[in-house]
């Protein structure tokens, strides 16, 4: 049996422009939206929900305001934080672990490399910290002092059908989800691919740690996927206009493949 695919939408920052989007970028200062998403993986009685958003506290703290808050987003899928029991984290940045502690029961999955970027010496450095919130990376240690993280290096196993994959370059231990569906196996980059065009024309995020692991990660991202149509970029919006619409007006249905006139009128 085949997982199911949500992409459950949760914020969104309309000022901004490519220049935000993509070194050397061209036509700089050109508008760029960016989407906030968390996944939802399921099979049958079983779910696995990937990256959690964050909260209105680390909205206002940033001033970068939420639209609803992961608990209320999860709501339409009949889910509820407390019933989450395995989450995989991507990586530790604010807008992908900002909720952990809304999860209280759940085991995190998580690479190594992430936790020991966000606990060591690379956090001296303020530009390296920036995307990171303290509380977030303390939760996350509370979760292996719980015996509720099960770390991986490189490449590893969550459940059958699902897999983890690291990518670096954005962040240390950055990793990839790889989930059999209907359509074929489907790869949620994450923040390894902001954007369909940072992977379909090589074109480098500005937050960056290792630049050769972020470029080497878009054709790797290539391989996890069965087609270019089943990867999945972590902010674009235009995820919300190729797939169909899901359980609510912020949630889309990814398993079942792209709409091919839609994907053929942004991409052919």
């Amino acid at each position: 049996m085949n997982w199911e695919v949500h992409a459950v939408k949760y914020a969104d920052r309309n000022a901004r422009t490519r220049a935000d989007s993509f070194l050397f970028a061209d036509n700089h200062d050109a508008p760029h939206a960016m989407d906030y998403f968390i996944w939802v993986l399921r099979r049958g009685a079983e779910v696995i929900v990937v990256d959690t958003g964050y909260d209105d506290a680390e909205a206002r703290s940033r001033n970068r305001p939420i639209r609803r808050d992961p608990v209320a987003a999860l709501a339409p899928l009949g889910i509820t934080p407390d019933d989450v029991t395995t989450l995989i984290i991507t990586h530790l940045h604010y807008d992908h672990a900002g909720g952990l502690h809304l999860f209280p029961n759940a085991t995190i999955h998580l690479q190594a490399a992430e936790m020991a970027f966000a606990t060591g010496p690379c956090m001296c450095h303020d530009t390296l910290r920036d995307p990171f919130t303290a509380d977030h990376v303390c939760e996350a240690v509370k979760r292996v002092y719980s015996g509720r993280c099960i770390f991986h290096d490189g490449d590893g196993s969550v459940a059958d059908g699902v897999t983890v994959h690291c990518i670096g370059g954005h962040s240390r231990g950055l990793q990839a989800v790889r989930v059999r569906t209907d359509a074929g196996w489907m790869c949620l980059a994450s923040d390894a691919a902001h954007y369909y065009e940072n992977v379909f024309a090589q074109k480098a995020f500005p937050i960056v740690v290792d630049l050769q692991n972020m470029l080497d990660g878009f054709a790797r991202l290539k391989t996890l996927a069965s087609t270019p149509q089943l990867i999945i970029p972590g902010h674009d919006p235009l995820v919300t206009q190729v797939f169909a619409q899901g359980a609510a007006p912020f949630i889309w249905r990814l398993d079942q493949g792209v709409d091919a006139a839609k994907w053929a009128e942004k991409f052919d």
